[in-house]
């Protein structure tokens, strides 16, 4: 604990770009870059950890693995830190509380007007961060939600964030890739077997049905698992599983771009809910509901082979693996203010006083550990 500490706190004094993070139930990496440059992704076929804004037209951030010392950490999960929570961090006020639900009615009556089918509306909410360092936020999130992507990124240009999201963008293996269809919202109450309404079902629906458009016209082979519930810290959401395989020239870059932003962050028609959000949310997103990860990370594969007249031996395959995630469950900090940005989705059979208190809810999940 004390390296990770150490490793946080020198590479933030010495403005170097840098993200320490650890995918669910893996270890802890930290990737520093070795100079404070600041490089974007061209087009995906670069190599290193990627950070995306929400709006597709700005630049992503890479910190390239050829540029940057990687470190990986024995430890997969971080013991000995303080889980009293704070009851009191996160109230909203009541100005919040009546911009969110007039945001929300409009949301609604657009859909009713037929311009949308969804649309997500978010907001944020700064809560003073009156002891807790972002280095220990880390190490909180960490022990907190194991099952989770939980990340410290620090760059110069963003400052830091930090964040632990349920929900993967896009995972590949060879020539095959992997995503998911995440939405509808209720807390856990100790058990998966849970009731979901039509609301949430019709949602969960619209997310699933628009992710399968998109990827059909870049890949043929596609196709849905069964819609389940899953839990991700104290909430609970309807997840469907997707499967596809890459097809002609456009690749990797051709599905990042099918699936950003997702149904489940932005709406539908894409382009339309994109426009109302940014037009009518009061705030800019930056990097929330943007995603974040390994981009064409190399991995190095062991395999034996036997040999006429010889024994087993041992070679290695090379093969390139990129993990992105939504950015979804995270803050910004900044001189001991941490922004926390919360929405939900909005359908034709939302209501506004319950879409405010959803984000109420989704905002415990990070904001606990202040």
């Amino acid at each position: 604990m004390q390296k990770v500490l150490q490793l946080i706190q020198k590479t933030i004094a010495a403005g170097l770009p840098m993200v320490i993070y650890s995918k669910p139930g893996d270890r802890i990496k930290a990737i520093v870059q070795e100079d404070a440059q600041t490089r974007f992704v061209k087009d995906f076929t670069e190599q290193g950890f990627v950070f995306a804004p929400f709006d597709d037209r700005n630049k992503a951030l890479i910190i390239p693995y050829n540029k940057s010392t990687q470190t990986l950490f024995e430890e997969s999960h971080i013991a000995g830190i303080d889980r009293v929570d704070n009851k009191n961090a996160i109230v909203p006020l009541d100005t919040q509380k009546a911009s969110h639900i007039a945001l929300v009615e409009k949301g609604i009556a657009t859909i009713t007007e037929e311009v949308l089918k969804k649309v997500v509306l978010s907001r944020k909410q700064e809560v003073s961060v009156r002891q807790d360092a972002p280095e220990i936020l880390f190490l909180k999130l960490m022990d907190r939600y194991p099952d989770a992507m939980v990340y410290l990124w620090f760059h110069p240009e963003t400052g830091i964030w930090l964040g632990a999201t349920p929900e993967t963008l896009l995972q590949t293996d060879a020539r095959s890739f992997s995503t998911m269809a995440l939405a509808g919202t209720q807390a856990y109450k100790g058990t998966l077997e849970v009731d979901w309404g039509a609301k949430e079902k019709e949602e969960q629906q619209l997310v699933t049905d628009e992710i399968l458009k998109r990827l059909q016209e870049v890949s043929t082979l596609v196709q849905a698992d069964t819609v389940h519930t899953c839990r991700a810290g104290n909430l609970l959401h309807l997840k469907t599983d997707i499967h596809g395989v890459f097809e002609g020239i456009q690749g990797l870059e051709g599905v990042i771009k099918a699936l950003h932003p997702t149904p489940a962050v932005c709406g539908l028609p894409k382009n339309k809910a994109k426009t109302f959000i940014l037009n009518n949310e009061s705030y800019d997103r930056a990097y929330y509901t943007g995603f974040l990860g390994e981009l064409n990370d190399t991995i190095t594969i062991k395999r034996s082979t036997r040999k006429r007249n010889t024994e087993n031996q041992a070679y290695a395959a090379v093969k390139k693996q990129t993990h992105l995630f939504v950015n979804l469950r995270c803050m910004q900090y900044r001189d001991n203010v941490a922004t926390l940005f919360i929405g939900g989705g909005i359908t034709k059979g939302s209501q506004a006083e319950s879409e405010w208190e959803e984000t109420v809810r989704k905002a415990e999940t990070i904001g606990n550990i202040l």
